[in-house]
Order: structure tokens, then C-alpha cells, then sequence
């Protein structure tokens, strides 16, 4: 026997010697000996079927996708479509044809409010009713939290801040207006400043002064009274708090606002 035939024995008896289950599946048009004991995969003769439409398919370009606000626009138009060729043709098919695509939207909306919902009670970074409650009780103790925030802080601020009071003697808002910021002057030891724009006196405030420019010069315009305008006496700046007739809180919830919360913070 010659040596290739050796060989060539010796390579068959090796192949027969393998396991049946771990010899890959057959395929008609493969050669098992030069495509799996060989490993010639690259070979024309060693590609099946099965792995050329693998091939084929990975090769194919993947389509776009279309982009969200696009696909958006494309159900409003299919929706306004339907809606109008149910009015303009009412028949039954196209009236059906409308509300079932309105109760697919419908259904759509209700699944986004129902995710949102979710999503804010698991994230309380998210959950602005945190900030500002929106309940009946959690509302009821908000308030309650923020006035005696408030009128724990208004000792502090009366020695840094002082108001300026512009009223005139024939204002009849005036009138009105003076014994609550004599009252809040005495309550919480606010220094108040009554301005007399016409000068006439004021009974709750009798060591007025007339006013000088400091309308202006406040930062006021138009000459309308009742004003009042904090003043700063650190940095000497006037921060206006509102023209007209006010309640106590109301006042001292400008200031509040005014000097402790960062606009936006509380919205």
C-alpha cells in the first residue's frame, strides 16, 4: 500500500472514530471531510444554504427609522383625514373607520397619563406636589409650615429691612390702608417710613415726612398711593412690593417672597 494510501486511510478511520452528534448537519451540497474536519468554510463548496441567506441578509441595508415627531404627524394627519371623510361622507364604514382610529389615540393618551403617573411616584425628584402639595391636607400643612416660616423669619428681617410708605392725606385707600402697616409695624417691629405725597399728615403715622424725590427715586412711577417699597440697608437698594390696599399676610407675604425664596423655586 502505498503512503497516500496510508494517508488517506488513516484520515478516514480518524473521521469515523469522531462521535455522530458531534459532527455538524449534513447538507446535500457540502463534502463533510474538507468542509468540517477541515475547516475549508471559505470555500464555495463548503457554504450552505442556510449560511448564504444569513449572509445575504446581513448585507441587506437596514431600513431608517422614521423619526418619533414624524410618526406623530402622521397620525394627526390620518386622524384630521378620517374625521374629515366621516363628516364630508358620513357613512357608516367611514364613521367607524373614524372612531376607531380616535379610541387607538385614545387609548395611546391614556397609556402615556397612566406611565407618566408612575413614573413621578417612583422618581420624587420628578414629583412636584412635593414642593407644593396639591391635596386638601397635605395643602392645609404646607401653609401652615410656610406662615410660621414666615413669621420666623420677620424679626430678622426687620434689622436689615425698613419700608418706605407713600400715601397721600385725600386718599381714601390711604386711610384705609395705614392702620395695617401701623399694625404691622408694631406687631413685628418693621420700621416703617410713612411719605406724604401731597403733604398732608397721617393719623396712624403722625412723624411723616413730605415727599422729596424719594417716589422716584424709589423706583416708582405714576404717582399712584398706597406704595410700598422695601428698603435694603445693606447693599441700599429698594425692592418695590406693590401698589394699593393689602391685607396683613398679603404684605408680609411679598416680603417673604421678596427676600427668601429664589423666584421660580416655589411654582
Amino acid at each position: 500500500m502505498t503512503r497516500l494510501a496510508l494517508l488517506s486511510l488513516a484520515a478516514a478511520l480518524g473521521a469515523a472514530a469522531v462521535p455522530l452528534l458531534a459532527q455538524p448537519p449534513a447538507d446535500a451540497n457540502r463534502d463533510a471531510f474538507y468542509c468540517d474536519e477541515r475547516k475549508l468554510g471559505s470555500w464555495f463548496y463548503c457554504n450552505s444554504e442556510e449560511a448564504k441567506r444569513k449572509a445575504r441578509e446581513q448585507a441587506r441595508p437596514a431600513s431608517p427609522a422614521i423619526p418619533a415627531t414624524e410618526r406623530m404627524a402622521q397620525i394627526t394627519a390620518k386622524l384630521d383625514e378620517l374625521k374629515a371623510r366621516a363628516i364630508l361622507e358620513p357613512t357608516s364604514e367611514n364613521i367607524v373607520s373614524y372612531i376607531r382610529f380616535q379610541r387607538e389615540q385614545l387609548d395611546r393618551a391614556s397609556t402615556f397619563a397612566d406611565v407618566w403617573g408612575r413614573s413621578i411616584w417612583q422618581n420624587p425628584d420628578l414629583d412636584y406636589t412635593l414642593e407644593r402639595p396639591v391635596s386638601t391636607l397635605a395643602k392645609q400643612t404646607w401653609a401652615e409650615d410656610r406662615k410660621a416660616q414666615r413669621e420666623g423669619s420677620m424679626a430678622a428681617l426687620t434689622e436689615r429691612y425698613g419700608v418706605f410708605y407713600f400715601y397721600s392725606s385725600s386718599c381714601s385707600a390711604c386711610r384705609t390702608f395705614s392702620p395695617v402697616m401701623r399694625a404691622l409695624s408694631d406687631t413685628y417691629g418693621l420700621e416703617v417710613l410713612a411719605v406724604s405725597m401731597d403733604g398732608g399728615p397721617n393719623e396712624a403715622f403722625p412723624n411723616y415726612v413730605v415727599d422729596s424725590g424719594q417716589y422716584q427715586r424709589m423706583g416708582l412711577q405714576g404717582g399712584a398711593v398706597p406704595a410700598l417699597v422695601l428698603f435694603d440697608t445693606q447693599t441700599r437698594k429698594p425692592i418695590p412690593i406693590g401698589y394699593g390696599v393689602m391685607a396683613a399676610d398679603d404684605v408680609m407675604q411679598r416680603i417673604f417672597y421678596l427676600t427668601q425664596i429664589e423666584p421660580g423655586s416655589d411654582y
